[in-house]
């Protein structure tokens, strides 16, 4: 038989651990060291989560975990913000992809779609939603009251073919402006200005220079806040193709407070339409006047000698004219005999950013263009007899003139001055048949404006007596071109 010992209790003689013998079981109190635990762990309880470790086959955990709050979490990485969110704030955020919000907006590189939705902004630009953005006119090159073709031009300065934009400067050079229908693809335009060099100015003279210049009224900037600490930018884009590779410069110019910017382009293709955009600072120093005075001229500059090159670089920011930093390095459109320049898609308007050009019908750009220039009669010029008015029999001095009036069909800028187009053509001044000295007579001197009895829109016209009948004063008479398409010609330009 084996030896045996029978005890109730074992205990430590420290008192930190005892053994003691139950007819249940063994209680253990203290610390266990035990290599292996066999036996179920069923009725184990109260075991600290950091005694757990490996793998634990069948952990017990309440049927519905508690709810946890996630409001103090930060910086957690994009990869694992999955699934979807009801309210979520993004900061800085940029993605690879799209972005799809909803069902109707999508977030792209290429920019933002919405379909079936509303969208509220406060403002484009920096400017109001509706209304104009192109502060300019005649930018497509839709309206040439005075010609849409004007040859040998160079001579002299002035407005010859598009209405708005002017030849300025002159040289050895001469060249034809025209309407044409050469524009770039997509962008919905019907019309350029095109220069084409009929004689060539290989050698520029130090004086010489080429300019197309388009001037505005101080009432119509107000806008730009110029000479405020809350001066605004310019911005003004334009399609154009050059028959030159290389620099081309424009400038802004403050009529009013003798103040200049330019900004340089550069054709790197030539005889290829070329988008540019070029963004100018605000000016806080000089307001433009509140008036209707020319205060901004913008000017394309296409040929320039030393006397605009020669004192350095141009000013990028607003400063006191300097007149030999206006066109340093541009290149010379004129050079050639063969080259053509064109240029459309002018648009001035306030902001750092270009929005695509801003088209208006032909009959809003044509009003437009009338406040400064009106043609009156017929507009193509090809009616041989076109009616200018009826009238009376009227003497100036010793000398018998038909006195007609005209309404132009906007209120101008200012009482204009009137011409005949073309220069020199002779108008019949006819007072029917009778007994009364009313055989017709002929004018062919440029049409004179009575001025005190003409305002801005109602104008008194006299036609002179050049030749022919001496009709009786005080009868009535019609006023018409003499078989020559001639009309009369408004002009209040800046």
């Amino acid at each position: 038989m084996a030896s045996e010992i029978r005890v109730n209790k074992i205990e430590n003689r420290s008192g930190l651990g005892t053994v003691t013998f139950a007819d249940t079981g063994v209680d253990l109190a203290g610390i266990v060291t035990a290599t292996t635990f066999s036996g179920s762990g069923a009725s184990l309880t109260g075991l600290p989560a950091a005694s757990l470790t490996g793998t634990v086959a069948d952990a017990r955990f309440p049927a519905t975990l508690p709810a946890v709050s996630a409001a103090s979490l930060t910086n957690v990485p994009a990869a694992n913000v999955v699934g979807v969110h009801t309210s979520l704030t993004v900061t800085n955020a940029t993605t690879t992809g799209t972005a799809i919000v909803g069902g109707g907006v999508t977030i792209s590189e290429s920019g933002i779609e919405a379909s079936g939705i509303g969208i509220t902004v406060a403002n484009i630009n920096g400017q109001q939603v509706s209304g104009r953005r192109r502060l300019n006119i005649n930018g497509g090159f839709q309206v040439f009251q005075r010609s849409t073709s004007a040859s040998d031009i160079g001579g002299s300065e002035g407005y010859f073919a598009p209405d708005r934009y002017s030849q300025h400067g002159t040289g050895s050079m001469r060249y034809t402006a025209s309407q044409s229908t050469d524009v770039p693809s997509g962008f919905g335009f019907s019309n350029s200005l095109k220069y084409d060099c009929t004689t060539a100015s290989g050698t520029v003279s130090a004086g010489h220079f080429v300019a197309i210049e388009h001037r505005m009224e101080g009432q119509d900037l107000q806008v730009f806040c110029k000479g405020t600490a809350q001066a605004k930018q310019y911005t003004l884009s334009f399609h154009v193709k050059s028959p030159k590779t290389g620099i081309h410069w424009i400038e802004l110019y403050d009529n009013d407070n003798d103040r200049h910017v330019c900004k340089s382009y550069t054709i790197s293709s030539a005889d290829t339409w070329q988008q540019v955009s070029l963004t100018f600072p605000g000016d806080t120093t000089g307001a433009f006047g509140n008036d209707n005075g020319s205060s901004l001229r913008i000017f394309f500059w296409l040929m320039a000698g030393t006397t605009y090159t020669g004192g350095g670089t141009p000013p990028s920011t607003w400063a006191a004219f300097t007149a030999n930093k206006r066109a340093t390095g541009q290149v010379n459109v004129f050079d050639d005999t063969s080259n053509n320049f064109y240029i459309t898609g002018i648009q001035l308007e306030v902001g750092s950013q270009a929005t695509a050009f801003e088209h208006l019908s032909v009959g809003e750009e044509l009003a437009l263009c009338q406040r400064y220039f009106y043609r009156h009669g017929d507009l193509s010029g090809t009616r041989n007899y076109a009616l200018m008015g009826v009238g009376i029999i009227g003497h100036n001095g010793s000398t018998d003139a038909g006195k007609i009036q005209i309404s132009a069909p906007v209120r101008m800028r200012t009482q204009p001055t009137a011409t005949a187009i073309p220069s020199g053509a002779e108008f019949i001044v006819g007072t029917g048949g009778g007994d009364e000295g009313t055989s017709d007579m002929y004018s062919n001197s440029a049409p004179a404006l009575w001025t005190a009895a003409s305002s801005d829109i109602n104008f008194w016209v006299d036609f002179n007596r050049s030749s022919g009948g001496s009709p009786d004063r005080g009868i009535a008479c019609i006023v018409h071109a003499n078989n020559n398409g001639a009309n009369i010609g408004f002009d209040a330009e800046l």
